[in-house]
C-alpha cells in the first residue's frame, strides 16, 4: 500500500511541477499538498512549496518547507542554501543560515564524471564557494546587530572575511566574493588589503561602480586626494538614472565637492581632468557618426574599458606591504 501511495504521490508532485511552470500557483499548491498526504517523505515536494512560499513571502512557513525536506534528504543543497538566504535575509537567523551553509561545505557528495555526458565536480565545488560567500555576508549582518561592542564586531567581521576567502579561493573570477572581502577588510580597519582587494575586483568587473566609490572613500580617508578623485570620476559615470540625477548621484557629486575642496594648487587642479594621449586617441578614430549619431567605436570602447580597469591607486597598497 505504501507504495502505491508513493507512486501516486509523484504523479501529483509531476503534475504540481507542470501548473508551476505555467505559473498556476493555486494548482500547484493543491498537487504538491495532496503528494505529500500520500507520501510525506517526497522532498522535491517539499522544496517545491518552500520556493512558492518565498514567492508569496510567506517566510516562516518557506523555511518549514525547508526544513521538512532536508529532514528527507540532508544532501539537499539547493534546500539548505535556500534555507539559510531566506533565514538570514528575511528572518534575520544568521546563526540558523551559517548553520546550514556550514552543513553545504561538509556535505560529500559522490563525485561523477562522464565525459560529454555528465559532471558534478564543479557544480559541487562552485556550491561550496557560494556557501562560503553567504557565510560571510551572514557573518557581516551579524557585525550590525552587535551595536557598539567593538570586539564582537571584529570577531564577526573576521569571520566573514575568513568565509570570504574562502569564497573566492574556488569563485575566482566572482566579483561580488572579491567586493565584499574588500568591504569586510575596510570595515575592520585593514586598509591595505581592502585598497588591493578593491582593486582586483575593479580589474574583474570594471563597470560596476561600488568598488570604484568605496576605494574613493578609503583613498580619501587616507588622504590621497588625487587618486580618489578619479575613482570617484569613474563611479559617478557609472551610476545611471534614467529620470536623471539619482540620490545617490547626488551623494557621491557632494562626496566629489568635498574631496575637490581639499585640493588646492593650481597643479592639483589639473588631475580632475582625464589624461588623454590625443595622438593615440586620433590614431585610433575612436568616435564616428551612424545615422546622424555620435558612436563610439570597438576601440575607443577597448580604451573606456581599459581605463575603468585601470586601478592607478594600487601601487599606494603595494608599496605597504
Amino acid at each position: 500500500m505504501k507504495q502505491y501511495d508513493k507512486i501516486c504521490s509523484m504523479y501529483y508532485v509531476h503534475k504540481g511541477d507542470k501548473a508551476l511552470s505555467h505559473l498556476k500557483i493555486q494548482k500547484a499548491i493543491g498537487h504538491y499538498n495532496r503528494a505529500l498526504k500520500l507520501y510525506p517523505e517526497h522532498y522535491s515536494a517539499w522544496y517545491n512549496l518552500g520556493n512558492i512560499y518565498v514567492l508569496y513571502e510567506d517566510y516562516y512557513s518557506a523555511v518549514d518547507a525547508y526544513e521538512e525536506a532536508i529532514k528527507h534528504n540532508p544532501k539537499m543543497i539547493t534546500a539548505r542554501m535556500n534555507y539559510g538566504i531566506i533565514s538570514a535575509e528575511r528572518l534575520g537567523d544568521f546563526d540558523g543560515a551559517i548553520d546550514q551553509y556550514n552543513q553545504i561545505i561538509k556535505t560529500k557528495r559522490h563525485l561523477l564524471k562522464i565525459p560529454f555526458i555528465y559532471n558534478n565536480r564543479k557544480s559541487s565545488k562552485v556550491n561550496k564557494g557560494i556557501a562560503y560567500y553567504n557565510m560571510g555576508i551572514a557573518y557581516r549582518q551579524k557585525s550590525l546587530y552587535a551595536g557598539n561592542r567593538w570586539a564582537l564586531q571584529r570577531e564577526y567581521l573576521n569571520k566573514a572575511i575568513e568565509a570570504y576567502k574562502n569564497a573566492v579561493k574556488i569563485l575566482k573570477k566572482d566579483y561580488d566574493a572579491r567586493y565584499n572581502l574588500a568591504l569586510a577588510y575596510h570595515l575592520i580597519g585593514d586598509y591595505n588589503n581592502a585598497g588591493l582587494t578593491y582593486c582586483k575586483a575593479i580589474e574583474l568587473a570594471p563597470m560596476n561602480y561600488e568598488a570604484h566609490y568605496n576605494l574613493a572613500i578609503l583613498l580619501r580617508h587616507m588622504k590621497y586626494y588625487k587618486e580618489s578623485l578619479d575613482e570617484l570620476e569613474k563611479a559617478t559615470s557609472l551610476i545611471t538614472n534614467s529620470d536623471g540625477i539619482s540620490n545617490r548621484q547626488r551623494y557621491v557629486f557632494d562626496v566629489m565637492n568635498d574631496v575637490t575642496r581639499t585640493i588646492l594648487s593650481d597643479t592639483e587642479r589639473k588631475f580632475m581632468v582625464d589624461k588623454i594621449d590625443n595622438d593615440e586617441v586620433a590614431n585610433q578614430t575612436g568616435i564616428t557618426y551612424v545615422h546622424g549619431k555620435l558612436v563610439a567605436t570597438d576601440a575607443l570602447d577597448k580604451a573606456i574599458l581599459k581605463n575603468f580597469r585601470t586601478c592607478g591607486s594600487k601601487k599606494i597598497f603595494l608599496d605597504e606591504d
